[in-house]
């Protein structure tokens, strides 16, 4: 399996708009953030797990053909807001459907977002979706098994997601206990860390370090960066062995 990150950065992306502070302000291409997203490809699929505002950027970088499917772990703007751009996916396959996997809260939250598509009326070149529910147990996504991992973002509860030994966390500052047994011997773990300071919906690095060593993966990155972070360079000085931070574009083989 080969991980992507498309994007690494947090809701606002870095450079953050009209921010003159030494991360907005560096010229080193891994200090340019877009917003959170991952590419796999495995056993010849090609799945994107949340589709933000930067989504069509991200698929043109990448310079991916074929699209398999669709999977969100929550309804934020910076998750959701890219979805229309499957419509490019809609066209390569003929106009077959695009296949999206989501909680029913987030089905209902993408019918309100999106609501031209679901209107009822077939105006031309509208993406064309087919949703399938995620429920609390493991479900196949074009034949790849996916884990669901429940965790709090704040109050909103979202879906982190293991596959084989591969797990991805955003959006997120609480795991329970049993949703930790589902994260146990990973060879790679890819988890939020918004900032240095406390932050009250996502964990901070020293959280997202500390849930790192309880949980030993062979390697962990760290997404869903803000501006507040420092730069990537510095803030790399400081990590412990085997924990590094994700950057935009980076591959991961598994």
């Amino acid at each position: 399996m080969r991980l992507t990150i498309l994007g690494s950065g947090t809701s606002q992306g870095v450079p953050v708009i009209a921010c003159d502070c030494e991360v907005c302000s560096s010229i080193h291409p891994k200090d340019k953030r877009s917003r959170s997203s991952i590419l796999l490809e495995t056993g010849g699929k090609t799945i994107v797990i949340d589709t933000g505002p930067d989504f069509r950027m991200q698929m043109l970088r990448e310079n991916v053909k074929d699209l398999d499917a669709v999977v969100y772990t929550h309804e934020h703007k910076d998750h959701v807001a890219g979805m229309d751009d499957i419509r490019a996916f809609n066209f390569k396959k003929g106009g077959g459907e695009m296949n999206i996997y989501a909680s029913m809260r987030v089905q209902k939250a993408l019918h309100r977002e999106f609501h031209y598509i679901f209107s009822g009326i077939h105006y031309p070149g509208l993406p064309q979706v087919k949703f399938h529910t995620i429920k609390n147990q493991e479900f196949k996504v074009a034949g790849v098994q996916f884990t669901p991992i429940e965790v709090l973002h704040y109050q909103l509860p979202v879906l982190g997601f293991r596959v084989g030994d591969m797990a991805y966390i955003t959006d997120a500052n609480y795991i329970s206990e049993k949703e930790k047994m589902k994260l146990k011997g990973l060879e790679v773990l890819v988890l939020n860390a918004l900032r240095k300071k406390k932050h009250i919906s996502h964990f901070n690095l020293e959280e997202a370090l500390a849930l790192i060593t309880e949980l030993k993966p062979k390697k962990a990155y760290l997404t869903h960066i803000s501006h507040l972070m420092g730069k990537h360079a510095e803030v790399e000085k400081e990590l412990p062995k085997q924990v590094f931070l994700a950057y935009d574009g980076l591959k991961i083989s598994i």
